[in-house]
């Protein structure tokens, strides 16, 4: 064999490179491909549970379980959406609105207001006043308390964990208090309160709540080409000509505001967030809001909707959904800390 001479025949030494089939894994799938996917998969849920074992007046029926559909929609897009954009501006993936003292507000204000007006003075004071004043307090609370941490230099991830723990353990230790002091036909009517329920919710609020919702989302419609920059750090987004304070000021208000309806219209849901938005990046894997945002929206329909039709037609569980998801949420939230997935 001569110097320079290829030991291997031309067949072969020019043979084509063979091609690798396309991967089918779920990380193979681009992120429209994941929106197109998760669409049908809630809209398939949608139709399951307006529709199996449906009899009796459907008149009666009907309506009721368009009312709770639209409910669920209505939550799963609040929370999804200001979760995502939260965790944006505030730079890690742990925190949401909800762990930072919403859920025990929430309950402190039920609360007071079974503790000082009684539970004939609540149903007196009428759902759509109640539902008014529990929106205002969290919003303000929120709006005070967000702005206070996350619209500065920098923000310290163990600072806002410590202010949510704080918050959240006097506003439990009040409501503590105030339930041991409750006659104990009182403090029946107040458990009521104390569980997320999206079953009997009062046409109006959910009317009320879709306004307000859609207000909102006019904010994020015309933010929607700042967040990717937001998303980039503090430093970065204001060399890139974005105006930070006010742009996180806007962000916190539609936060709270979406997370006040959510809460005051169905109850706490404190970890439901923390799911939706960390399976939307794990689908997503490139970030991007115009890509993230549906997905932890049509993630949070197919768990809630999905998730309801499951207990009552597979599982037959007399417990409310609520319950399972902050079970998994928590179990999540205490994995991530223990694994440091807080970026």
């Amino acid at each position: 064999m001569s110097a320079g001479t290829s030991p291997l025949p031309p067949s072969v030494t020019t043979a084509p490179r063979l091609r690798r089939r396309p991967s089918l894994s779920p990380a193979a799938l681009s992120p429209a491909a994941w929106i197109g996917v998760l669409a049908v998969l809630a809209a398939a849920s949608v139709a399951l549970y307006l529709t199996v074992d449906l009899g009796g007046n459907l008149g009666y029926v009907l309506p009721r379980r368009v009312n709770r559909v639209l409910t669920m929609v209505l939550v799963a897009y609040s929370v999804g959406v200001s979760t995502v954009l939260f965790q944006t501006i505030t730079g890690n993936r742990i925190l949401t609105p909800s762990i930072m003292g919403f859920d025990a507000l929430y309950l402190l204000i039920q609360t007071g207001l079974v503790f000082f007006i009684g539970s004939s003075g609540v149903v007196a004071l009428g759902s759509t006043t109640k539902f008014g004043v529990e929106l205002a307090l969290m919003v303000a609370f929120s709006w005070a308390i967000y702005r206070w941490l996350f619209t500065g230099s920098g923000t310290s991830l163990h600072l806002v964990l410590l202010v949510g723990i704080v918050f959240g353990t006097m506003f439990r230790g009040v409501s503590s208090l105030l339930q041991r002091l409750l006659e104990p036909s009182e403090f029946v009517v107040l458990q009521d309160a104390m569980f997320a329920s999206f079953t009997n919710v009062d046409t109006g609020l959910l009317r009320v709540s879709f306004v307000l919702v859609g207000l909102a989302s006019l904010v994020v419609l015309g933010l929607r080409r700042q967040f990717d920059v937001l998303a980039l750090g503090r430093d970065t987004a204001i060399s890139l000509g974005i105006d930070h304070a006010r742009v996180v000021t806007a962000v916190l208000v539609v936060c709270s505001v979406l997370v006040g309806v959510c809460t005051a219209l169905v109850g706490p849901i404190t970890f439901f967030g923390l799911i939706v938005a960390n399976l939307a990046y794990a689908l997503c894997r490139r970030f991007r809001h115009r890509h993230v945002l549906p997905i932890a929206v049509l993630l949070g329909i197919i768990a809630l909707v999905g998730g309801q039709v499951v207990l009552e037609q597979v599982f037959a569980f007399d417990t409310a959904l609520s319950i399972v998801i902050e079970f998994a949420g928590g179990l999540l939230f205490l994995v991530m800390l223990l694994r440091g997935s807080i970026k």
